[in-house]
């Protein structure tokens, strides 16, 4: 299933509508760090929201999804993770550690600001 990649401004926002195979996440892995060059986009958000599930392949893959983004000059926040599937991670011990997340989209948005903001003051 193909996972609809917005622009909006300076950043690209995937909503993943529903449960995706290794296959779909590895294209979406790969389409995003095209695009991020493409569309010289600062930063990635990927909304997970309608996931009920996140395995340990899904997991890992957010996480190089992440680092791969970062090595491309992107900053990526992922939006939305459900109660019951942050529980499960954390039973599970999986992880998405040094990779930002947020509530809801609005949040992302605002944490993909707050570093642009830090970005064009020369803050660190």
């Amino acid at each position: 299933m193909e996972v609809p990649i917005l622009k909006q401004g300076g950043y690209l926002i995937a909503s993943i509508q529903s449960a995706l195979s290794d296959a779909d996440l590895l294209s979406l892995r790969d389409e995003l760090a095209y695009r991020v060059g493409r569309f010289r986009s600062r930063g990635v958000i990927v909304d997970v929201t309608a996931l009920d599930v996140m395995d340990s392949f899904a997991t890992r893959t957010m996480r190089s999804i992440a680092h791969m983004l970062k090595l491309r000059g992107a900053e990526t926040v992922i939006v939305g993770i459900q109660p019951e599937v942050a529980f499960a991670m954390v039973q599970l011990g999986l992880t998405l550690e040094d990779v930002a997340t947020a509530l809801d989209l609005e949040e992302g948005l605002a944490y993909l600001n707050r570093g642009m903001k830090r970005e064009n003051t020369g803050a660190r």
